[in-house]
């Protein structure tokens, strides 16, 4: 059962290796830094270097494969020049798709996110069926993974592409070496607490409930068909009291309204741009997003799949442990 699985040294993918690892499949990684992946060698992986966007390394890596994990993506909440973002997550996930039916993948499972569906009404949780356009999607990623989702349709229904689509929510949980930007959140709060909250919500699950969601999307999915691998939906002064309780520090009590964020961002989208700071604090399109709660459903996924999913204070407590035992507290 030779698996390719693209995207290994994210934070799903690293948790995605063991579980196939340990049910057989014979894995192999297309990463673009072996480097990156040497702690998945104990695996037994095999690792080829290359680009999503180089046909030769993809020729490479997909041949003889019978299985198709792609989880790699361009994930930034604000990128200066987004072309190579697009060109990653739209282009590269095209180029993929179309050697997967060269070489006859017989099943593929894409990771496509959340961030790609409609918004539910006010007070209610979003499913597969929640329509969006490329209008809806706010930042430079999200109108990527949108229109990368759009590819892997298209090749459904035009090629016979057998791809399956999940829909992450919020990863949480060990081995968030980075971190993301939810768990940077996290390993900031669990440092010095979390005073400071915006009127926002998330929906959080634990990443190996999520890497375990993959697997049963290979087995059990519909081709063509999307399903929510979410968990707990939070609001996130609610995501930092737990984060402070299990780090024993001050909880949120002020919360920040949006007009004050907006200077924020500008000024750090500005210091960003002029190279004076690595990655903005705080941008544009976060606050805009953070403007309604991205609060999702994952029953589909349980009742056709049967993904489980752990409570949200779980997660959090692992991310925050592993945190400390990777001396990053």
């Amino acid at each position: 059962m030779k698996t390719l699985v693209t995207g290994s040294t994210g934070l799903i993918g690293s948790s995605l290796v063991p579980i196939l690892a340990e049910k057989g499949f014979k894995v192999r990684l297309l990463v673009r830094t072996p480097s990156k992946a040497k702690h998945l060698e104990k695996y037994g992986v095999e690792i080829f270097k290359g680009d999503l966007c180089d046909e030769s390394s993809v020729n490479a890596a997909i041949e003889g494969c019978r299985y198709l994990f792609h989880l790699a993506a361009d994930y930034r909440l604000w990128v200066p020049n987004p072309e190579s973002m697009f060109r990653t997550n739209v282009e590269g996930t095209r180029i993929l798709m179309e050697k997967a039916l060269e070489h006859n993948v017989e099943r593929i499972v894409y990771t496509s996110s959340v961030c790609t569906l409609g918004s539910a009404y006010p007070g209610e949780a979003a499913d597969e069926e929640a329509r969006s356009s490329l209008a809806d999607m706010i930042s430079h990623y999200k109108k990527s993974k949108f229109l990368a989702e759009e590819v892997v349709n298209e090749l459904v229904k035009d090629k016979g592409l057998p791809a399956v689509i999940v829909n992450p929510s919020t990863p949480v949980g060990p081995g968030d070496s980075r971190p993301t930007p939810t768990g940077a959140m996290i390993l900031s709060t669990a440092r010095d607490g979390g005073r400071f909250y915006a009127e926002t919500g998330l929906n959080i699950a634990h990443v190996e409930d999520i890497a375990a969601g993959h697997l049963l999307a290979l087995e059990k999915g519909e081709i063509g068909r999307r399903y929510i691998l979410g968990g707990e939906n939070l609001k996130l002064k609610d995501l930092f009291a737990i984060t402070s309780a299990i780090a024993g520090k001050p909880g949120p009590r002020i919360k920040v309204p949006s007009a004050v964020l907006y200077p924020v961002a500008i000024i750090s989208e500005t210091l960003a741009r002029l190279k004076i700071i690595r990655d903005p604090a705080a941008t544009l399109d976060s606050i805009r997003m953070a403007k309604k709660l991205m609060f999702y459903d994952s029953k589909r996924a349980e009742t056709e799949l049967g993904y489980t999913h752990r409570p949200a204070s779980e997660a959090i407590g692992d991310a925050v442990n592993w945190f400390r035992e990777n001396k990053m507290l």
